[in-house]
């Protein structure tokens, strides 16, 4: 039975990730933290590992002993009150979770003692990356796909930590295969970031920002699932993928599902300028510091939401993968909504 370990295991994400490997009759090793959430992680057939991403050395004593065919990495922060938690969290985290699995490889110097070692050579390392490394590009209309030939120009604090946990897997020389996944917006049953724009058209209010035309790309969590363990099946050493459902979509486009499937109520429609969105996000902002809550309304949130143009190249993903996705938004959204009804969230 192949040995899994997947961190992050108790998000969004990672917590799917863990349904589909346990579907595939994998030995399942779900790394959280204390004080981690087990909600979506009640299967008896997992295995909980405390793993402390904060510390090489402590990596190293959490994982001595065990032995991993393969290791999906998808913890990480998405929002945070200080902007160097992004770098702590998402950049250093991967840094010292794979300085960690090289100490425990085979073949690595500084091996500890066969007793405490891994047992086998780990067969491939999978990061999940974002599409947000890449910043406002292309942004000239018509707009062209962004690729893996674009240099990034991250202009959140997210998407330049996940950009130097890349940089730094490109240099480090690791001693197994490691394939980075970049997905755009990532959406599903259990998601709350979407499950706000649902909530507030409920209340009859659907807000965008911005004149200039907005493509949009979206990708169902079930999608990334996908690309995650196909990744780990073939994926070349050092290759990246960008994730999109494999259409392009209008600013409005999932809005205009979500009212549908709450029955068309009511939607006071509000498309305000730029300006009067980076006032909300400069209070919000300031509110987060001054109360250590995470606002909604961020820099970070700025920077994504005037992003005007967001299409990714995915044939690479499709021809070197075998990537099909499954899930356009009509489909998707439904899914979702239907989830978030059922489990009372709306």
């Amino acid at each position: 039975m192949e040995k899994i370990l997947i961190t992050g295991a108790s998000g969004f994400i990672g917590s799917f990730i863990v349904e589909e490997a346990l579907r595939r009759d994998m030995e399942v090793w779900a790394a959280v933290r204390k004080s981690s959430s087990r909600q979506y992680l009640s299967d008896p057939r997992i295995h909980f590992i405390e793993l402390d991403l904060s510390s090489e050395e402590k990596l190293v004593k959490q994982l001595s002993g065990h032995s991993f065919d393969y290791v999906v990495h998808a913890a990480g922060v998405t929002k945070c009150v200080c902007r160097d938690d992004f770098r702590r969290i998402n950049t250093q985290g991967t840094i010292n979770l794979a300085n960690a699995l090289a100490q425990l490889a085979p073949s690595h110097p500084r091996t500890p003692a066969p007793s405490n070692a891994n047992l086998s050579p780990l067969k491939r390392f999978v990061y999940l990356s974002s599409l947000s490394i890449f910043g406002p590009i292309h942004e000239d209309i018509p707009y062209r796909d962004i690729c893996d030939l674009d240099t990034p120009q991250p202009n959140t604090a997210y998407g330049k930590s996940k950009y130097e946990a890349e940089q730094w897997l490109d240099q480090a020389q690791l001693p197994f295969p490691y394939i980075v996944l970049r997905p755009t917006g990532v959406y599903g049953p259990r998601e709350r970031d979407y499950f706000l724009m649902a909530k507030s058209i409920k209340g009859h209010v659907d807000f965008a920002v911005g004149y200039k035309p907005q493509v949009i790309t979206f990708v169902y969590v079930l999608d990334v699932v996908q690309a995650v363990f196909l990744a780990l099946e073939r994926g070349a050493s050092g290759r990246k993928y960008f994730l999109t459902d494999g259409n392009v979509y209008s600013s409005k486009a999932f809005s205009d599902l979500i009212i549908q499937e709450l029955g068309h109520p009511f939607c006071l429609r509000i498309k305000a300028p730029l300006w009067v969105l980076r006032v909300g996000t400069f209070f919000g902002e300031c509110f987060g510091r001054l109360t250590g809550r995470i606002s909604a309304l961020n820099n970070d949130k700025y920077h994504i939401l005037r992003q005007r143009n967001w299409k990714c190249d995915i044939q690479p993903a499709r021809d070197e993968l075998g990537y099909d996705p499954q899930w356009p938004l009509a489909v998707g959204v439904p899914t979702t909504i239907q989830w978030y009804k059922d489990n009372h969230w709306l």
